[in-house]
């Protein structure tokens, strides 16, 4: 077992302070001077919340020649006939993204293990092997690392492997037929090729190269614990990222936890971002949207979360997980700055995922974005796809005038697309009782929702709502008259659910969260699901 230098815990702070991989950017920030700009996400744990976790994401600027990217065992050939398939899918984007990174002036060592006498004329080999012993050189680098500390091994993979992980049927016979790395990636002079840790790690402390971005398969095997793999790397020093999106998992759906076999490498993803290091996309270096399989047609939903009143940051995550692994979506979440009073609070990272969606689900408050941010979310509402909106959503992109220079904003937003009113709330403290709004009983969105039930959230005023609005349901509390708190609209060919709970109490109410799930699937045109 391998135990952490600096403990997986620490990744996160270190990424959210901007003191891992560089100094985070701010969203007005000028020139980086040629370096890469990398957005890194990764998970934290969420204080007194056992096993519950909150996104962070952070831009980097790495220096290209302090950069190297290691290719892990996109080989010509895998044991598994369904491995073999995916990773020539992945294959040209992986060339891709080298080329550019390539002449950008970063290393890239290929990596495919147990081959390399294939290659032993090539210049890569002798890139890598005349390499002088580096004086830091860690005695374990030799060796795999199986965990990266007790944490990690006490947790575990979230997705059962111990079958091999083969997904075909008949299930593929364990074999050795790789020859070397696939051809479509091609080996420049400049690169490097070595599947040794100590090779590689020479070859990096020799260059000075701290920075490593890691991309090729399988993500619970060889990409995490090969001696050059995310772990050894992360344990001893190295600035390391997972390319999430050129990756792939060894998972076999008819194991444990009984997802699809995408949502079985994004739960692998989830928990390097959790235990071992961030995670980063192609787009950074080929401004294409991510890689995705062509047999992955799972939905896709993206978050959209900025706000610093009702811990969306906490409650977002765990509801986006339930889609994932309950419902079969596949879900992003954009975390934006948490704080009132931040420099980057008009920025919410990633915004260019919504050119992928299948539906977006806004839950921000009075924030401006930068113009080509606002853009993205623009043209995904232009385009037709659905919007699901929560609580705050109603002012989620009016800073009431005070928005940056060259930021952007939408301040009608709830008129115009939620189809709402907001013109503020009741005071906090009194318990909202929700119950059926007239004629809305059959509508998909309320079914197995079972009413009335309570919100501790504020009641929003929201009336007069737009003539296009269908009404589902109405908050009452004491003394004061009852609103609306959750209706559907049409935003041009746009469906749109909007509802103004969203107070953390109300994602612990299964009543609630019901009606979330059914909002999705109604969103995207779906049978709601059977509760």
């Amino acid at each position: 077992m391998c135990i952490s230098k600096v403990r997986a815990s620490s990744v996160a702070f270190l990424l959210a302070t901007g003191l891992l991989l560089g100094t985070a950017e701010k969203a007005k920030s000028g020139t980086n001077n040629g370096k890469l700009t990398l957005l890194a996400r990764s998970r934290q744990q969420i204080p007194r919340a056992a096993g519950e976790f909150r996104v962070l994401s952070k831009k980097m600027h790495w220096a290209p020649s302090q950069t190297a990217i290691i290719i892990c065992d996109v080989w010509d050939q895998h044991w598994c006939k369904g491995a073999t398939r995916r990773g020539a899918e992945l294959a040209p984007r992986i060339n891709e993204v080298a080329s550019k990174a390539r002449d950008r002036g970063v290393l890239i060592i290929h990596a495919p293990s147990g081959t390399i006498d294939h290659y032993e004329n090539h210049p890569g080999r002798e890139h890598a092997r005349s390499a002088p012993e580096a004086a830091n050189l860690p005695k374990d680098i030799a060796k795999w690392c199986r965990w990266i500390d007790e944490n990690e091994q006490a947790i575990g993979y979230p997705i059962d492997h111990s079958d091999g992980g083969c997904d075909c049927e008949p299930t593929c016979k364990q074999a050795n037929p790789w020859r070397g790395q696939i051809d479509t990636i091609e080996i420049s002079d400049k690169d490097a090729i070595s599947d040794s840790g100590v090779e590689i790690w020479n070859l990096l402390e020799h260059r000075g190269i701290d920075n490593i971005i890691i991309m090729g398969v399988h993500t619970n095997m060889c990409v995490l614990g090969r001696p050059f793999g995310l772990r050894n790397m992360a344990r001893y020093g190295k600035n390391v990222v997972l390319m999430r999106d050129l990756t792939d998992t060894m998972y076999n759906p008819r194991m444990r936890p009984g997802v699809s076999h995408f949502t079985g490498t994004d739960l692998v993803v989830e928990h390097v971002e959790k235990f071992v290091c961030p995670t980063v996309t192609s787009t950074a270096l080929t401004g294409k949207p991510q890689f995705t399989f062509k047999n992955d047609r799972r939905p896709r939903v993206v978050f959209i979360s900025a706000e610093s009143e009702y811990a969306a940051a906490e409650s977002l995550p765990g509801f986006a997980h339930e889609l994932e692994t309950k419902y079969g979506l596949c879900c992003e979440v954009l975390q934006g700055s948490t704080q009132k009073e931040s420099e980057d609070r008009n920025y919410i990272p990633g915004m260019e995922a919504l050119t992928g969606a299948d539906l977006a689900v806004l839950f921000a408050r009075r924030r401006a974005l930068p113009a080509a941010d606002m853009k993205y979310f623009r043209d995904y509402m232009d385009s037709g796809r659905p919007l699901i909106g929560l609580r705050t959503a109603s002012h989620a992109f009016d800073t009431r005038g005070s928005a940056p220079e060259g930021y952007a904003e939408w301040r009608d937003l709830d008129p115009t697309v939620l189809g709402g009113s907001y013109h503020g709330h009741h005071g906090s403290g009194p318990i909202c009782t929700v119950t059926l709004a007239e004629r809305a009983k059959s509508h998909p969105i309320l079914a197995g929702v079972s009413l009335p039930f309570t919100s501790n959230g504020s009641l929003y005023e929201v009336r007069p709502l737009g003539k296009s609005t269908r009404q589902l349901l109405i908050g009452t509390i004491a003394g004061k008259e009852s609103e609306p708190v959750a209706w559907t609209n049409k935003y041009g060919k746009s469906r749109v659910f909007y509802t103004s709970l969203g107070h953390p109490d109300d994602f612990k109410n299964e009543h609630f969260r019901t009606l979330l799930v059914n909002a999705v699937f109604w969103a995207i045109k779906k049978p709601v699901p059977q509760q």
